[in-house]
């Protein structure tokens, strides 16, 4: 009996002596712990205070081009501050996409825009401007109102506008207005719900082929002075009075088709009122009387 209180005893010191190791462990790791919070509190207000300073914000603000109103669209996007503490004008945080937006919405004529750092306290914004193809002048000249009764957009179209080359109709026409192509184009809209401005010209994707066809009966003796789509089919009034008519699409066979016949027709004297190209391999034509 004494020799096993004697080894119960003996063996007490030991599991005390575990405990203590183990609380002075536990100790060592929360302090590790505190630390390291106190570490991570200290750079976050380190940083915090840096992204305050001058030297990191957007002071200077330039733009590609001659519309200065830009730069306002910057500066009314960078008041203020992330979470009441970050400032929306940090070189670091800036909100480009935001910028980018608010020029895009308010400038139809802008079809993207660039915006990257200049060192540490300014940026620049370049933006990237549609290119008028041609006029656009309603969907036909005889009726530019919506003939569509569904249609919210029943207003008369007051004047031409001019469109890009994917169809987008993104400003007024006006006088001095420079296009790529002299001619004018009559179409539907893809979306006869819409203003003409902003709106996509129907058929887009078709646009450029159609314009191609135009441009190569110049060399046939006769400018093209506008375009019309009607439906699946296009008429190109010439200079002389002449009138071509296709079927949309068909742009390759039909050029084809009045080149052969070449011999017999004459197109810039006006002596033919239309040439019927919507049967492949076949030419109709009508003489003026």
């Amino acid at each position: 009996m004494l020799e096993r209180a004697s080894s119960a005893l003996q063996g007490s010191p030991p599991a005390r002596a575990g405990e203590r190791l183990s609380e002075r462990r536990r100790l060592r790791r929360r302090r590790g712990l505190i630390a390291f919070i106190i570490l991570v509190l200290f750079l976050l207000a380190a940083a915090l205070y840096g992204l305050q300073q001058s030297s990191v914000r957007i002071s200077n603000i330039l733009t590609y081009g001659t519309d200065q109103s830009l730069v306002q669209y910057a500066k009314d996007a960078m008041q203020g501050n992330y979470l009441g503490i970050i400032p929306r004008d940090s070189i670091f945080f800036f909100p480009a996409s935001s910028i980018r937006a608010a020029i895009l919405a308010n400038h139809p004529d802008i079809a993207a825009v660039s915006i990257f750092r200049n060192g540490f306290t300014g940026i620049s914004i370049k933006p990237n401007e549609r290119v008028p193809i041609a006029r656009w002048c309603g969907l036909s000249p005889e009726t530019r109102f919506d003939l569509n009764a569904s249609s919210t957009r029943s207003n008369l179209v007051s004047g031409c506008y001019v469109f890009d080359a994917s169809g987008y109709i993104f400003a007024a026409a006006a006088s001095t207005t420079q296009t790529i192509n002299t001619f004018i184009l009559y179409a539907p809209l893809r979306d006869e719900t819409l203003e003409p401005l902003r709106a996509t010209i129907a058929h887009a994707e078709r646009i450029p082929s159609i314009f191609d066809f135009a441009r190569q009966l110049d060399t046939q003796g006769s400018p093209v002075l506008r375009v019309i789509i009607r439906g699946d089919e296009v008429d190109d009034y010439l200079a002389s009075g002449t009138r071509i008519t296709y079927v949309l699409g068909h742009e390759n066979t039909a050029f084809t088709a009045l080149v052969s016949a070449h011999d017999n027709l004459n197109l810039s004297d006006g002596s033919i009122e239309y040439v019927d190209l919507r049967f492949d391999g076949k030419v109709y034509l009508k003489r003026k009387e």
